[in-house]
């Protein structure tokens, strides 16, 4: 990984911005992921966007989409969360989708389960109405790299 992107990664931990970081992912760019802290932690949003329908009779959003914006929220969260200065490598990734993932602002949270020196387990759930109803839950199995 290039200084650049450990300095910037820096400085969005002193500033607790991660705008700038996932500007500089282009899949990110693409589907229009934000990241904001609450007082439950790190809230990753997917707004609402036409591009991302896989189903137009519902409508509803593509799984890949939904799938990708997960994967990018738990590999964000391990770098926000972690010494790391750089993007954690996926190793393996499992969903499971529970129900339509319709056209609307879409959420997710991840929970660091497991860190060792080199490898992270994380699980993610994606909702829009509620918290307690989400639209997927997620496996994902990274290498992570220290500082």
């Amino acid at each position: 990984m290039s200084l650049d992107f450990k300095a910037r990664v820096r400085q969005a931990r002193q500033q607790g911005d991660y705008a700038a970081l996932l500007e500089l992912i282009p899949y990110a760019r693409l589907i229009g992921i934000e990241c904001t802290h609450s007082e439950d932690g790190w809230l990753f949003r997917l707004p609402a966007n036409k591009d991302n329908i896989g189903n137009p009779l519902l409508p509803a959003l593509h799984g890949g989409v939904i799938a990708g914006f997960m994967e990018l929220a738990a590999a964000m969260h391990l770098l926000i969360a972690t010494d790391s200065g750089s993007v954690p490598k996926i190793i393996d990734f499992s969903l499971d989708y529970l129900r339509a993932g319709l056209y609307r602002d879409t959420y997710a949270q991840c929970q660091v389960w497991r860190q060792g020196r080199r490898v992270a387990n994380v699980a993610v759930t994606a909702w829009q109405s509620s918290p307690d109803e989400p639209i997927a839950t997620a496996r994902a199995h990274f290498k992570i790299e220290e500082s």
